[in-house]
């Protein structure tokens, strides 16, 4: 992992929850499927035994913006979090601008958005990955999942392509009930 001295960040990058496709409901207004509706709270639950961000960016998609609702909720104290119109089918250079903004303070930061963005920028900033993250990354990023990224620098301006290890990947799912 190459990059400058410093801190050690995260960078934790989570999909938006399973979406419905109502007809004639326009791509940014989709909610979230039933499947989501479970799945985005047990992706919180997973997120909180991974540690919790100091801040989340959510895309302003509804349904990304459901899914840090009912996520969060899952949670005892949420971080602040601020809704990025950018981040709606944004690609890794806008993804890395919006994330190069962040205050130096923050440690631990979790980005809510889409694919193939959100695939893209984990495969582009991991260098290498523990176990098989990065070759389940290459596989298939499915909505819920959340990837982590480690990496050592001053400031999130540092963050950069292959400069960030992938520490986990996981896809969370809930019980259906009967």
């Amino acid at each position: 992992m190459s990059g400058p001295a410093g801190h050690a960040r995260r960078l934790v990058v989570l999909r938006h929850a399973k979406s419905a496709w109502p007809e004639g409901v326009g791509d940014h207004r989709r909610p979230l499927a039933p499947r989501g509706l479970r799945d985005a709270p047990a992706a919180g639950r997973a997120l909180a035994a991974a540690s919790l961000p100091d801040v989340a960016l959510c895309s302003t998609a509804v349904r990304a913006r459901r899914t840090w609702e009912l996520a969060s909720a899952e949670w005892a104290t949420p971080p602040p979090v601020r809704y990025d119109p950018r981040l709606y089918g944004a690609g890794v250079p806008e993804l890395l601008e919006v994330v190069h903004e962040v205050p130096a303070q923050v440690r631990t930061l979790l980005l809510i958005g889409h694919n193939p963005g959100l695939e893209d920028l984990v495969l582009t900033l991991a260098e290498d990955g523990l176990d098989d993250t990065l070759e389940r990354v290459r596989t298939k990023f499915p909505t819920s999942a959340f990837a982590v990224l480690t990496w050592h620098g001053t400031g999130w301006p540092d963050l950069g392509p292959g400069g960030a290890l992938l520490t986990s990947f996981t896809v969370p799912r809930g019980k259906k009930r009967s």
